[in-house]
Order: structure tokens, then sequence, then C-alpha cells
């Protein structure tokens, strides 16, 4: 689960709490530009949030990112404040409480599986269909982890092209590769941890921007399907 901040003066009002319904992701980089963090400018924005960004454990494992983006219509750079709430399946089934809590204020829902554990994937309608209808207004996007480890996959590419042709969500794949050190061999290189990861922060920020734009009646949002 996703809480995210940005500055909110450059549109005319948020996603309302109750919005009607979560509006069609753009195509990808439409909104954001991709590879701007690679640029000499990115990387000086990347090396003063990595001094900001942080971890918390209390019962949710909580992690605040800083994430710079440059809005590909305007070439202004915004400073996107996310704050991920890790709740695994498992706890939201043992502790009923959870899920309400963490549902309050949430502006996006990540469904996590990995290529390995043919289960998880096949665990993501009945997740994706029960939020659609207690949250239809919150950004989901779906994330495949392990996703090099070709050898063992339990999920084909032929399952992965019918999921998204079924949900039209964003399904963006991550490495299982362990994240790369510093010189000492022992810290981990938080830069290069950040650039593994900055297709997925690109992508939620584009899906949460679009989102503002559609609840402010900047754009227009067709009618969403929902598989049955």
């Amino acid at each position: 689960m996703v809480r995210a901040g940005w500055p909110r003066d450059i549109l005319p009002s948020p996603c309302p709490i109750g919005c009607p319904a979560m509006a069609r992701p753009p195509a990808p980089g439409s909104v954001i530009a991709p590879d701007w963090h690679e640029s000499a400018e990115g990387k000086e924005y990347l090396a003063c949030i990595l001094r900001k960004n942080r971890r918390r454990v209390f019962g949710i494992q909580t992690t605040v990112v800083f994430w710079p983006a440059k809005l590909q219509v305007s070439d202004r750079v915004v400073m996107f404040r996310f704050e991920f709430w890790d709740c695994g399946e498992s706890a939201l089934k043992k502790f009923d409480h959870m899920l309400p809590a963490c549902k309050e204020k949430t502006d996006a829902f990540l469904f996590l599986f990995s290529f390995t554990d043919r289960a998880s994937f096949e665990d993501l309608p009945g997740q994706l269909t029960r939020l659609a209808g207690e949250a239809p207004g919150v950004v989901r996007m779906v994330i495949g982890s392990k996703f090099d480890q070709y050898m063992h996959t339990d999920v084909p590419e032929r399952d992965i092209t019918a999921f998204r042709q079924a949900w039209e969500l964003p399904l963006l794949r991550v490495k299982s590769v362990p994240g790369r050190r510093l010189a000492d061999g022992r810290t981990l290189d938080g830069r290069a941890g950040l650039a593994d990861v900055a297709h997925v922060l690109n992508s939620l920020a584009e899906q949460l921007w679009h989102q503002d734009q559609v609840a402010a009646g900047l754009l227009p949002n067709p009618p969403e399907d929902t598989p049955s």
C-alpha cells in the first residue's frame, strides 16, 4: 500500500475521497520522462534524496522514499514522497483490523507476485477483485519479482499476456539480484538500488499524477471494464 505526496498546487484538486473509479493507466512514459534520473540533472536530485529515504518497522514495515520525476509536458521536476506500507496477505488474514487501518488515505495498492511461485500469481485476480469493490478510486499496479530466474519460472509469458489483456493494469518486473555494494564490499549502494527500481517509481508517479488529472477534470476517463 502506498501513501503519496507531491506539490498539489499544479492541479486544481487532488483525487477526492470516494473517487468513482480508477483512471485508465496512461501509456508508459507519456507523463513522466522515463530516463531522466540517469541524466546529470537527475543524478544531482538522487544524490540529495538518499539522505532522506528511511525505513521503519512497527508491526507493519513502512519505507519512505523520496523520488524526483520530470513531467513531459512542462519539464518541471516534481518531488514525490512515497510511504510504502508492507503488509502481506498472511498478516492481513491473521489480523483483520490491519486492512481497514492501512486503506485509510491510501493512494495506491501494489500487488506483488513471484515468477517462481505460481500460487502467488493465481491469487492476484481475487485480491484485485476484492480491492476493486472496497477502494474503487485507488491506483492499482502489479509487480512480479524474480523475473530473471528463467530456469525456475512458474509463470509463462502467455499467462502474463493474458493477464494484461484481462485486467489492463500496469504490470512491472523486478529482478532478484542482491543490491550492489560500495567499494568496502559491505555497504549497499543506495543510488544503484534506486536505479534498479526506477521504472517502478516512475510508473507509480505517472499513475498517481494521471489519476489526479482525471479527478480534476483535466483529462477524460473512459469507463473501466473489470473482469468478472
